[in-house]
């Protein structure tokens, strides 16, 4: 790729993902890693470089200061998993609950947040807060989804206040 790569747009930028590029940025800089991803407003580049030992160094590489991206290889089944699951959450903690304590957490959770004058309704397995957020088990600040970033915020911050959101549910009584 040549010096317009904030101007070859997504349809292009995919053709690099999930490749080790060699990346000419600034007047001297050459980078290496394995793209993850392209922002596709400011044309920033994620680079991820796997160090032999395992964890990862990320890098990203503003898109204005891109002045050539040249692929080295594609990656292999392997590399591909795990960059994929870089930035995947966690497994949470609830496959290790069994279902009576899930509910008591779930009634816990529902309890404090009804105590904090915050509307919440049961929906099966998941708790729908000011009916723009769910909140699903085991029930934590991290078990949010919310489309609506000041209300995840929030709720996030009172769960984490909540004096039993660390302690098992049997402490809470």
């Amino acid at each position: 790729m040549q010096c317009g790569w904030p101007l070859l747009g997504p349809l292009q930028w995919i053709r690099y993902v999930n490749k080790q590029v060699k990346v000419k940025a600034g007047k001297d800089e050459l980078l290496h890693g394995w793209l993850l991803t392209v922002d596709p407003v400011s044309a920033s580049l994620v680079l991820v470089d796997f160090r032999e030992v395992s964890g990862a160094s990320v890098r990203v590489v503003m898109g204005h200061a891109v002045q050539l991206v040249e692929v080295l290889q594609d990656a292999d089944e392997e590399t591909a998993r795990r960059l994929q699951s870089l930035f995947a959450p966690r497994q949470t903690s609830s496959l290790n609950l069994d279902p009576e304590r899930l509910q008591r957490r779930r009634v816990s959770v529902r309890r404090w947040l009804e105590k904090n004058r915050v509307p919440v309704q049961e929906d099966g397995e998941q708790l729908m807060v000011a009916g723009a957020l769910t909140l699903a088990a085991p029930y934590g600040p991290e078990d949010c989804c919310s489309s609506n970033q000041i209300i995840l915020d929030r709720v996030q911050r009172l769960l984490r206040t909540n004096p039993h959101h660390l302690s098992s549910p049997e402490d809470q009584d």
